[in-house]
């Protein structure tokens, strides 16, 4: 797998469990009436969503970092 694929399926996924711990715990609360079903749904929406927007900006983020000392 080329690295930047494999870096932007790792973010995806860090970005998908950090929705899910937060809508769970927002379940658990009983603060929103949602069932688990939706809330993974949307998970595997924000995990893909995540990957694709790091995969097309990984290299401009990284270009911008370099330029500024980071």
């Amino acid at each position: 797998m080329h690295p930047r694929a494999k870096s932007a399926l790792l973010w995806g996924i860090v970005g998908g469990l950090t929705f899910l711990v937060l809508a769970l715990g927002v379940v658990g609360f009983e603060t929103v009436e949602l069932s688990i079903a939706r809330v993974l749904a949307v998970g595997f929406v924000v995990t893909g969503a995540t990957a694709a927007v790091t995969y097309r900006y990984e290299r401009r983020l990284r270009r911008w970092a370099s330029e500024h000392g980071r």
